[in-house]
């Protein structure tokens, strides 16, 4: 295999910066979630449209009924996965909304069991077990601190539920389509869906102010266009195990940024939290293997 030209956990690092800054800019855009989420879309299918149209629109072309649709329903949950997900970001703090966000493997083992009979192990059982524990004293920490924070809780976690079934609809697809194609397709519907949500709301597509066109456009190109380019390209030299394992310090990164930026500081029940939560997902990633020559 030929060389990266420069060490992948270079990338991988401004990666998890990258998907770490999405919580930042919501919170600094004043639009509603729905908006927020519609222009994200919006400007990243726009950001795609040439390199798609130039190189990737023939694949549409292959495509299947059973490929559309599946690639519909991953469009409308990644839609909502944003509006439930940029909506906690009102109620609770940054580092709840982006722990309990990491949630996301675990819901994925559950639905890999129901939908594609995977057998559950010892480990991942017990991997869930300890995040959840973590999920809930972040979750009690939160309410015992107000009921808002604690709605904003239950928020995150649909939206990590939400983004999960995106991917399980999506992955069947993905087999057959260019990453690009892929991408685009989905991107695309998840933006005609939200354009809707904002309609049917009767929320205003604008005018707003510099600053918030500003962060729609930057949610666009660093999170949704730079973060995962850098871990889809970091893949052809690690596994997808280091990618997991590394997002898992986005919501440190963005913790951290938010106690700079808002002034955001942490409770012991959201670092013990967190941690747990941290913890018992590091258990689900990390191979068994491995595990072995750690502790025995």
């Amino acid at each position: 295999m030929e060389k990266p030209s420069i060490h992948p956990y270079i990338p991988i690092m401004i990666g998890v910066i990258s998907v770490a800054l999405s919580a930042i800019f919501v919170k600094l855009a004043t639009a509603d979630a729905g908006v927020i989420a519609f222009y994200r879309m919006l400007f990243s299918v726009l950001l795609m449209l040439p390199i798609f149209f130039y190189r990737y629109r023939n694949e549409v072309l292959w495509l299947q009924r059973k490929d559309w649709l599946y690639s519909t329903i991953a469009g409308i949950f990644l839609a909502f996965h944003f509006i439930f997900w940029f909506e906690s970001l009102n109620y609770t703090s940054v580092a709840s909304s982006t722990v309990l966000v990491t949630l996301q493997p675990l819901f994925a083992f559950v639905g890999t069991y129901f939908f594609f009979k995977e057998k559950l192990s010892l480990k991942t059982i017990l991997s869930a077990v300890i995040a959840i524990c973590g999920s809930v004293i972040i979750s009690w920490g939160d309410f015992k601190l107000s009921g808002t924070a604690f709605f904003g809780d239950i928020l995150a976690l649909i939206g990590c539920a939400l983004i999960t079934a995106y991917l399980l609809f999506g992955q069947d697809v993905r087999k057959r389509l260019s990453l690009i194609t892929y991408t685009f397709i989905v991107y695309s519907i998840s933006t005609i869906t939200l354009f809707f949500y904002v309609l049917l709301k009767g929320e205003s597509f604008g005018p707003y102010e510099g600053s918030d066109w500003f962060w729609f456009f930057m949610l666009a190109l660093i999170p949704n266009l730079l973060g995962h380019t850098l871990f889809n390209w970091s893949l052809k030299w690690v596994s997808t195990n280091v990618i997991s394992i590394a997002i898992l310090f986005e919501p440190v990164g963005a913790s951290v940024l938010a106690y700079y930026i808002f002034h955001e500081t942490l409770s012991a029940t959201q670092i013990a939290g967190g941690l747990i939560v941290i913890g018992g997902i590091l258990l689900f990633i990390i191979d068994g293997k491995l595990l072995r020559k750690i502790f025995l």
